[in-house]
């Protein structure tokens, strides 16, 4: 048997994080197999779906590199479909017309509550003469499920799960309005799409029963399931916006790369051994349904920043450069240019050992492409006194005379001349770093400087050393 997954989210909002781990689950497995991995929005609900929410969840899953087979499938565009099989239903016995009126079903539901019982449809139409049905109701068409026995999921995550029959009613397939509910929709969309898996979120494991239910009366074999447990925040409690960013483009906005979205996701509630670090190829090699846990996940981002923090570091500096120059523009304000983005490929391998997330990254990294004459921050601008700045000066004059231009050849110069001052390299290098950078923290001084290339540095040297503005 192939394997066929399906990713089936609503469209009435960004796509969370928790969509986006069943994704995930679902794009893994399918590829570990070999198989397919199939995309439906499903946009029946018409006043809450839009176009922008399909727009963001289709970009948060091409951002995250989960492609998809095949064309999205609207689910709202089958809705003929949906109703052909509630007919075929009703004709073939396993469905019925309930001509119940919203009065009566309200009057039952109150009258249930009273006595303490569950609330369900009572089946008062399910073996009644349609002859017999009130003039103007509109009916619905509700399945007749079985009524004795037990409806049994074999869960690949959640083990063996039962329920009575007698505790299920005979829900509602299409309704007096002629359009089909969920559960129908679902079903006969899964059935289509030869979906031979359906792993999705535990909180859909009370419709697993019903849906079994309608494939037995529709004659199509059950789909393997898998109930993954929910994404609670660090506190424990189940995952809500008071935990913070949980949209997937949030993540990114964040400057968070794809990796290590799927490489977190994937450790939250699934586990290879001690394996944390799981590029994605050897997550396709080891993902299987009996990896993940019955236990829900707890978020946590300093785990997260960790695990970025790696990424970040593995990333090839080109890579990085081209995800960090759009967040520079923005910083600076205008366009880089050749020379600004040369810096930047250069320095790029001593930013990226201290950056935490992009947007970090980016930050350490402006002072590469700012423009002459550079910004101080105050800590900087304190070390630029009048001593300093004629020793700035000095340092100029012997960079300029190098004549190789690299960071030991520039170390050995301020060395030289700390020495023969008498100055403590360090009461060198904290002004000439504020004179590079603009700050008082950065990479490696000798390192910042042959970046930077002998006109710049020596520019923005210079800069400093005659500017009456230093150290005030």
């Amino acid at each position: 048997m192939s394997v066929v997954t399906r990713f089936a989210p609503s469209p009435t909002g960004y796509l969370h994080i928790g969509g986006a781990r069943t994704a995930l689950f679902n794009w893994l497995f399918a590829r570990h197999h070999g198989g397919k991995f199939l995309l439906r929005i499903e946009d029946t609900d018409r006043a809450r779906s839009t176009e922008d929410a399909v727009a963001k969840i289709l970009d948060g899953l091409q951002w995250l590199g989960l492609n998809w087979d095949g064309e999205a499938v609207s689910q709202f565009a089958r809705r003929d479909r949906h109703a052909e099989i509630a007919h075929r239903l009703l004709a073939e016995g396993p469905a019925y017309r309930c001509y119940a009126t919203p009065e009566e079903l309200a009057e039952m539901r109150e009258r249930q509550k009273a006595e303490g019982k569950p609330v369900r449809y009572d089946g008062r139409w399910r073996d009644r003469d349609p002859a017999e049905a009130p003039a103007g109701v509109a009916p619905v068409i509700r399945l007749k499920a079985p009524q004795t026995g037990e409806t049994v999921i074999e869960d690949k995550v959640q083990g063996r799960v039962t329920v009575r029959n007698e505790q299920l009613d005979d829900m509602v397939l299409l309704r007096s309005d002629g359009t089909p509910t969920y559960m129908l929709s679902v079903v006969v969309d899964d059935i289509d799409m030869g979906i031979t898996h359906v792993i999705r979120g535990d909180d859909h494991l009370t419709n697993a029963f019903r849906q079994a239910q309608l494939y037995n009366a529709i004659g199509a074999p059950v789909p393997t399931f898998a109930h993954v447990p929910l994404i609670h925040g660090p506190d424990g409690a189940k995952l809500s916006k008071r935990h913070g960013a949980l949209g997937i483009e949030a993540y990114r906005d964040m400057g968070y790369l794809p990796a290590t979205m799927c490489n977190y996701l994937l450790r939250l509630g699934w586990a290879h051994g001690d394996e944390e670090v799981i590029p994605i190829e050897k997550a396709i090699e080891w993902f299987s349904l009996e990896g993940i846990g019955r236990s829900p996940s707890r978020i946590d981002f300093a785990k997260l920043d960790h695990l970025n923090g790696i990424y970040i570091r593995e990333t090839p500096d080109a890579e990085l450069v081209r995800e960090i120059v759009p967040r520079l523009e923005k910083v600076v304000g205008h366009p880089l240019d050749a020379a600004a983005t040369d810096r930047l490929h250069r320095g790029m391998a001593g930013l990226k050992q201290r950056a935490k997330n992009l947007n970090e990254l980016a930050e350490n990294a402006a002072f590469y492409v700012r423009s002459r004459p550079l910004e101080m921050n105050d800590k900087a601008q304190a070390l630029l006194t009048e001593d300093a700045r004629a020793m700035l000066a000095r340092i100029a004059d012997r960079l300029a005379g190098l004549d190789e231009w690299n960071e030991a050849a520039i170390e050995a110069q301020v060395r030289e001349l700390s020495e023969s001052e008498g100055v403590k390299l360090g009461k060198i290098a904290q002004p000439l770093r504020a004179a590079l950078t603009g700050s008082n923290v950065s990479p490696g001084i000798f390192e910042v400087a042959a970046h930077l290339g002998r006109e710049e540095t020596i520019g923005r040297i210079r800069d400093v050393a005659t500017s009456r503005n230093a150290g005030a």
